[in-house]
């Protein structure tokens, strides 16, 4: 590709965070490419994350951390988890370092999924979380969550701006000079204790009875991760009435060839789909033994006696896919987060319809247009977010206050002072946990009047598969306590509760029809540029104007109106709505990965105008943002150089085995290639990025 772009300096931002906490390819500090760098200068600089790095992260975090709890607590406790991906524990080693010599104890649980992690600590009154993941991402990246003791919410912006101005002031020699000060307990066995009951209690798993999920035979896909060996026994203990765990290797090879990842953009899975050697999925473990069990098992699935299907995690445990096996026409159905949340929400109002009546359904604008449309009819009053599951649990816990507030028996004056402060935050948006906090406490704790009854949130949800329902932790000795977070076991249990209770109410071909397609759909793609120079679009840039402008001339040639929507959460993000709402095109780079997306959705009928419009503006991305020093970019450029005069399958390309996969991959999901019956051929796209 010949570039049109001029490398520019990176400068420091104001935080170093994502969508969710910090997330980069690892280098251990004493590699040479790191020499003469400071940790801070690897990340910014290399965008690499170093075990130093991390310990520096931490230490600052617990710092922050302890300032802020009242003078006279003594709990002084961190609760620390990881997925398997750092086999060598050199990462997760740097993190209990940098705990404990900020002064904070840890209580370590070693490889659990992400939601134990805010689970174990507001059950033991922790001062704050900490997850070393990169979830979904491969294993040659890595980085952390944190959780804060306020309802286990994550960091909002402008705590991470605080935790990132703290880092940018310090030096890493200083602190790797401090002795180890607070201590170090194991706590991995009483924490999945606690996961497992909290797990299993009808409250949360919406399982009524023993035999509930006899019927399903049950494939279960932790991606190497943090659920392997966990989420098959709890499924088991559920009454799961066969569990089959599939990629389950202690190798640390999270991610591949398994899991959520794979599954994305993909509504359907053929039995061409798996045919070797170029079936797309022909190595997906899961999804081969899906097919295998569910033909092996046809006459019982025709007949309702047995149901097929499978639960599909990422790296760290907090997303799920539903996949099931349809017998009469020999296909795997995926069920994003769209899908499940619709099947949870139907299946809560139709259990208590009083008890949900305008609840709330919360999605991400990542989500199908038509799925909030779906939970509008059931009666939920449907609210659009940002990406990412914090803005969920922030809506939630706002919805609460309010909630709490009309429960309290307050002076009009106070009572409409902090309604007006509640709506002027949903406007404005929430930067800070603090802000939350304060308002909480502002409202008395005595004076309740009224109980209410109705619960505040049916479901909170991402396309992605972070899904979010009401749960309970049960404490010894302490008041039981509402909990949200993302949890990809819950929502497992509670979507196969709901088909399973569905089953029992339909005929076999009638339930498969209403599982599959539990809304009717509109138009959904995602289009996505990887290997960019992120820091160029931001709001008002000059690339983001270019996108904006284009956007524009592009929507009204195929005559859509065109209005600019703000999210005050993520006010970089460009969302363009189209015809008072029935569509929109928005673009947003990842917090998770280096990558951009162009995010089309609308009804069926829009579907080949936005596509249309989607690769103008993904090729204008692609020859504005590209990053010309990024290792993968110019191995992206070989590929597309070896594959130009003829197709050639995966393991005949001249690439590092230690990047192949992740390459390959990544080149599909951008359209650059494709397979074929001969190999791997230049799409349309990718020749005209290579000629550009």
């Amino acid at each position: 590709m010949k570039s049109k772009t001029t490398p520019i300096q990176k400068t420091v931002p104001d935080r170093l965070q994502g969508t969710d906490g910090i997330r980069r390819e690892i280098k251990v500090a004493k590699d040479s490419e790191c020499r003469g760098l400071t940790p801070l200068q690897t990340f910014l600089e290399k965008s690499w994350i170093t075990e130093e790095f991390m310990e520096l992260y931490v230490y600052y975090y617990v710092k922050n951390q302890l300032k802020k709890k009242p003078a006279l607590s003594k709990n002084r406790t961190f609760v620390i988890g990881w997925d398997p991906r750092d086999s060598s524990g050199i990462f997760t080693d740097a993190v209990v370092r940098g705990v404990r010599k900020a002064g904070g104890e840890a209580l370590v649980l070693g490889v659990v999924p992400t939601p134990l992690v805010p689970l174990f600590m507001l059950n033991e009154d922790a001062a704050g979380g900490i997850m070393v993941t990169a979830s979904h991402n491969p294993k040659d990246q890595n980085g952390i969550k944190l959780f804060l003791p306020f309802h286990g919410m994550k960091p909002l912006p402008a705590d991470d701006v605080d935790l990132t101005q703290t880092l940018l002031k310090q030096n890493f020699g200083a602190v790797k000079k401090i002795s180890l000060a607070g201590k170090k307990t194991n706590c991995r066995q009483k924490a999945l204790q606690l996961f497992s009951k909290f797990s299993l209690i009808p409250e949360n798993s919406w399982i009524d009875s023993p035999d509930t999920l006899k019927a399903l035979i049950l494939v279960v896909d932790p991606a190497f991760g943090a659920l392997r060996e966990i989420a098959a026994q709890v499924f088991q203990e559920a009454g799961v009435g066969k569990v089959i765990e599939v990629n389950a290797g202690k190798n640390g090879a999270v991610n591949l060839r398994s899991g959520v990842a794979d599954l994305e953009g993909c509504p359907r899975i053929t039995a061409e789909m798996i045919s070797k050697p170029t079936g797309i999925f022909h190595s997906h473990k899961a999804i081969v033994k899906l097919f295998e069990i569910g033909r092996a098992n046809k006459k019982s699935a025709e007949s309702g006696k047995k149901r097929i299907a499978g639960a599909i995690f990422d790296a760290d445990g907090d997303r799920f896919f539903c996949l099931k096996y349809d017998p009469f026409q020999d296909t795997l159905w995926v069920l994003s987060g769209d899908e499940t949340a619709i099947l949870q929400a139907r299946h809560l109002v139709s259990r208590s319809p009083d008890k949900y009546r305008g609840s709330l359904y919360i999605n991400t604008v990542e989500s199908d247009l038509n799925a909030s449309t779906s939970a509008k009819s059931m009666g939920l009053t449907p609210l659009l977010t940002a990406v990412g599951d914090k803005w969920i649990l922030l809506k939630v816990h706002l919805a609460l206050l309010e909630q709490k507030l009309l429960s309290k028996k307050l002076s009009s004056p106070k009572k409409r002072e902090l309604k007006n402060k509640i709506a002027q935050l949903k406007k404005i948006g929430v930067r800070k946990v603090g802000t939350l906090q304060s308002l909480e406490a502002s409202i008395p704790k005595s004076q309740t009047t009224t109980k209410v009854n109705s619960e505040v949130l049916a479901v909170g949800s991402e396309e992605t598969g972070h899904n979010i329902t009401t749960a309970l932790l049960t404490r010894s000795n302490k008041a039981d306590m509402a909990i949200y977070s993302g949890n990809g076991l819950k929502s497992a249990l509670n979507t196969f509760s709901a088909t399973e209770y569905l089953a029992t109410t339909l005929s076999p071909k009638r339930f498969m029809a209403g599982v599959r397609q539990p809304f009717l759909p509109g138009f959904k793609s995602t289009l996505y540029a990887y290997y960019i120079c992120q820091e160029r679009f931001y709001k008002d840039s000059q690339v983001w104007r270019k996108v904006k402008q284009l956007l524009f001339q592009t929507t009204k040639q195929f005559g859509y109106t065109a209005k600019t929507r703000n999210f005050p959460d993520d006010p970089d993000m460009l969302y363009i709505s189209l015809s008072n709402g029935k569509a929109g095109v928005f673009v947003r780079n990842s917090g998770t990965e280096n990558k951009i997306s162009v995010n089309l959705r609308g009804r069926k009928s829009d579907s080949a105008k936005l596509n249309k419009i989607g690769l103008e503006i993904l090729k204008l991305l692609l020859s504005q943002l590209k990053d010309r020093d990024n290792l993968f970019y110019k191995m992206e450029l070989y590929v597309l150089s070896q594959i130009a005069s003829r197709p050639i399958i995966d393991e005949e390309l001249e690439i590092k085995n230690q990047y192949r996969s992740r390459l390959i991959n990544e080149m599909r999901k951008q359209n650059l290639i494709q397979l074929s019956s001969e190999g791997n051929r230049m799409t349309s796209l990718g020749k005209w990025y290579i000629n550009h």
